[in-house]
């Protein structure tokens, strides 16, 4: 393991990280199609979302930071797949690297909290939608044990375009 993964910790997300959670969440509706938000937020607009994701539950957000400065590198979470009854056991998972802070193995070890503080939950399936192109999080996500299960094409319409997502699954 590399002396900058070592420096990294996971934990779960709280109240006080909502700006630097809601920053990192921004960049990437400003910047680029992987999430189909075309509206920045407000932490004030984000704290619905935070509260969604409690320490327990089969909706989970860990955070990761730097071991020395604290500063918010990157989170995933564990949401609702859908909003019916009979999706209960599914869930809908995604990561959100800093913009400074990629190459460092910090999605692979945001993911390996995430699943674990998953495993005693009643899930059966977890999926990602994967804005295309996207190879870095397509090899994160095959790491983790998710397959490929069809794409949606041109399903979104963002920077005057539109856009596919790859649809994977995990067994949980």
């Amino acid at each position: 393991m590399s002396s900058a993964r070592t420096e990294v910790q996971v934990r779960p997300g709280f109240e006080s990280d909502l700006e630097a959670l809601t920053d990192i969440y921004n960049h990437y509706v400003r910047e680029t199609p992987i999430t189909f938000d075309t509206a920045i937020f407000t932490p004030e607009e984000r704290h619905p979302w935070l509260l969604s994701h409690p320490e327990d539950g089969p909706y989970r957000l860990m955070v990761a930071t730097d071991g020395h400065s604290q500063r918010i590198l990157g989170y995933a979470t564990s949401s609702p797949y859908r909003a019916k009854p009979a999706y209960a056991t599914s869930v809908e998972t995604s990561v959100y690297v800093a913009p400074d802070a990629g190459r460092r193995g910090i999605g692979t070890l945001l993911y390996d909290a995430l699943f674990k503080a998953l495993a005693d939950e009643d899930l059966h399936r977890a999926y990602a939608g994967i804005a295309q192109p996207n190879e870095a999080s397509e090899r994160l996500h095959t790491r983790f044990g998710f397959r490929y299960v069809g794409t949606y094409r041109e399903v979104g319409r963002k920077f005057g375009r539109y856009w596919d997502v790859a649809w994977y699954e995990k067994d949980l």
